[in-house]
């Protein structure tokens, strides 16, 4: 049995790479702690809810997000944290994929089409 484990997530334009190692429940991200990292309690939520629901908390969690916004970045370092769990213990398998945490959210900014100001947006219409 390994000692690393490894997690790659991704959500919108971000992709994060996690390890986990056993240790004393540290997590840090791109270099910083969690709290400072994402400073909004909801992200940091989001974040935990893989370990919450498994309640493992002997792991030290290193992760390096690029791309995207705090949003994305924390979806998919969350994404990560799952399936490094999963390879730790195929048994929690089950559980994350219930409050959705092993599934790569799918939706992404819809692209600019041209005629338009924006994706859908049209330009405003003047009768005279």
């Amino acid at each position: 049995m390994a000692d690393t484990f490894y997690g790659t997530g991704k959500r919108k334009d971000a992709i994060a790479r996690v390890w986990l190692t056993p240790g004393t429940g540290t997590i840090t991200v791109n270099g910083k702690s969690v709290e400072e990292y994402f400073p909004r309690i909801m992200l940091q939520q989001h974040l935990r809810s893989p370990l919450a629901l498994t309640g493992e908390q002997q792991f030290d969690i290193k992760a390096f997000a690029k791309g995207g916004g705090t949003t994305g970045q924390a979806g998919a370092v969350r994404h990560g944290i799952a399936k490094a769990l999963v390879l730790f213990n195929e048994e929690f398998r089950g559980d994350l994929r219930e409050i959705g945490s092993l599934t790569r959210d799918p939706r992404v900014k819809e692209r600019k089409k041209y005629g338009r100001k924006r994706a859908r947006r049209g330009f405003q219409f003047s009768k005279r």
